[in-house]
């Protein structure tokens, strides 16, 4: 609490008229943060040309938030605050995996995603694999980082949804959008 206040600003007495505990002051930041990352992921599918297009912007856009993110958030919201990390979680289930479902079924219907694909399988594995690497595991190590390890694992997902005109614009997109060309 001295930290938040100390960034904010303000005392920590001013900081406890507006939130009663710690709790309180951790779940209002991770609903503002879900709220706002929601927003922008809005903003970007809504600003694609195609599905293939608006899944790269994705990846590039986690790419840049990965940059900032401390890899032990996660890890530390669901071990010190379960219900916040609980809330974290429904709040994925219902929005996230429903964008990223919207998505595939859009991109079958643009004939970039392969037409058997299970839509709603996939949109539940892309978002537990997003969530996998920020869980201390032997992937983000120091040979390789959180960044690294979400561009694979999204190339990885991306490869096993698309067609082959998917694949020819997903390389396109990815000299455009992405560092790892």
């Amino acid at each position: 609490m001295d930290d938040i206040a100390r960034r904010a600003g303000i005392s920590k007495k001013t900081l406890y008229l507006h939130f009663a505990n710690k709790e309180e002051v951790v779940n209002e930041s991770m609903i503002w943060y879900k709220n706002n990352t929601t927003a922008n992921c809005v903003s970007v599918l809504s600003n694609a040309d195609n599905a293939v297009e608006a899944m790269v912007k994705i990846l590039a856009f986690f790419d840049g938030m990965h940059k900032r993110i401390n890899p032990m958030a996660l890890f530390e919201l669901q071990r010190f605050y379960p219900e916040a990390y609980k809330m974290f979680r429904s709040m994925l289930e219902d929005r996230d995996v429903v964008m990223i479902r919207e998505n595939i079924l859009q991109g079958i219907k643009e004939g970039l995603y392969r037409p058997e694909t299970d839509a709603d399988i996939m949109a539940r594995f892309k978002l537990e694999t997003s969530l996998l690497i920020l869980q201390p595991n032997l992937m983000v190590n120091d040979r390789n980082s959180l960044m690294s390890v979400a561009m694979e694992i999204g190339e990885h997902f991306m490869y096993g949804l698309m067609t082959a005109k998917g694949i020819e614009l997903y390389c396109e997109y990815k000299i455009k959008y992405l560092k790892k060309a």
